[in-house]
């Protein structure tokens, strides 16, 4: 039975309610991450089909009851608050203009092609089209042996490039779930349109496989690219990564450790340093250092379910394993993104890895943080998501035009 105007108005007004002010207690941090992450990046969709609802209802019933009234009156309050959300997202652009005018200078679009105003609309009417036939997405490709967790795609240009800057895409999901076909699709289409090659990686996962064994598989596809990424169009001489949450972690750790034998088991020859990296709502404090309590919980759901080692006799083990305390100053340029309404790693943690960053870089380090974003609030194309996408290309595209520049990232090796 479908539930009464009523009802349909105060649940789309608890939803905006929740993404505008998300429930941040322990036990309501994953529904309140769910529900709020799609109502703020659909609250456009969310809107045209409250104002739908309305139209339906009063055509066919009018407001003669007095529950017509409050489901009338709910239904304004649920508008005032999608177009709070719709109004936020767009603070991103600004958001991420700012932190690159911050770490990369006031000229530092100069350079830069402008980005292409008709896809942006395009991406909004249909938020889960993820393919575009500008770009050419070769499957399932073997990096190592193994099986299906040591895949990738490359997406790329149709028309055939030369020599092409590369993108590493990592993907999320608590170092359990996950796979390349879901996370940082919007990017790489964008990125292949400009003219990047694209690889999305999956890599080992838990409980099958103990860490370290996820870092040494993104190793052996970086090690892959190297090797073989030119057959494909790319310029395996510069390399970024980024990925999100999880692969946000996999990605800042890869840019930090090149060069860290523990990790490249059997290939320590290898280059597998990277000449940028852009990690989203990334978890930087793996060891719990910090002393954050949220770092802290964690660490017990990674002793148990990922690391398999106790923390306090293996604490060297996490410590290695984690981006705060793997910061040097040959660090290759960082945009760290993270949302200011995440509820699953606090944005406290991205603050504290960047500022720790930007103490030794050599290199320049930009930090974005996202006002009403969620974790995970770029998988889709969204208003606020589309920003992000432009400013992570601006970054990249900068770093790619003064690589020459920039300090080399490998660190010295351990």
């Amino acid at each position: 039975m479908r539930p009464g105007f009523p009802v349909r108005r105060a649940l789309t007004l608890a939803l905006a309610a929740n993404a505008l002010r998300p429930m941040r207690a322990r036990s309501t941090a994953i529904p309140a991450f769910f529900a709020g992450w799609l109502t703020a990046e659909l609250a456009p969709q969310l809107l045209a089909v409250t104002a739908a609802d309305v139209a339906a209802h009063t055509a066919r019933h009018g407001l003669r009851r007095p529950s017509d009234r409050v489901g009338l009156a709910l239904a304004g309050l649920s508008a005032a608050g999608l177009g709070a959300l719709i109004t936020g997202a767009r603070r991103a652009d600004r958001e991420m203009t700012d932190a690159l005018t911050e770490a990369l200078g006031q000229d530092y679009a100069d350079r830069l092609e402008p980005a292409e105003p008709s896809a942006f609309l395009r991406q909004l009417a249909w938020p889960f089209r993820m393919s575009d036939p500008r770009v050419r997405r070769d499957r399932d490709i073997a990096y190592a042996p193994g099986g299906r967790r040591f895949l990738l795609d490359v997406y790329r240009p149709v028309e055939p490039v030369s020599g092409a800057p590369v993108l590493l895409q990592i993907h999320g999901g608590a170092w359990v779930i996950g796979n390349k076909d879901q996370q940082g699709i919007p990017l790489m289409l964008h990125m292949a349109r400009r003219g990047w090659v694209c690889v999305a990686v999956n890599y080992p996962l838990s409980p099958a496989s103990a860490w370290p064994e996820h870092v040494v598989g993104v190793k052996r596809a970086m090690a892959w690219v190297r090797e073989n990424i030119a057959d494909y169009g790319g310029d395996p001489s510069f390399v970024a990564a980024t990925g999100g949450s999880a692969g946000g972690h996999l990605a800042a750790l890869l840019a930090l450790t090149a060069g860290d034998d523990r990790f490249q088991p059997g290939f320590t020859g290898a280059d597998t340093s990277v000449q940028a990296c852009v990690p989203h709502y990334g978890v930087y404090d793996f060891a719990a250092t910090s002393g954050s309590r949220a770092s802290a919980a964690r660490l017990r759901l990674l002793s148990r379910r990922v690391v398999g080692k106790d923390p306090v006799r293996f604490l060297d083990d996490y410590v290695a394993s984690s981006p705060l305390d793997r910061i040097t100053d040959a660090a290759p340029p960082f945009l760290v993104i993270h949302g200011a309404h995440d509820t699953i790693v606090p944005v406290r943690e991205a603050r504290l890895f960047t500022e720790r960053l930007r103490e030794v870089s050599a290199n320049p380090v930009a930090y974005a943080e996202i006002s009403g974003a969620q974790h995970a609030f770029d998988v889709f194309p969204s208003i606020r998501s589309a920003h992000v996408v432009r400013g992570v290309r601006q970054f990249l595209e900068w770093t790619y035009l003064n690589r020459e520049v920039t300090r080399e990232s490998a660190p010295p090796r351990r």
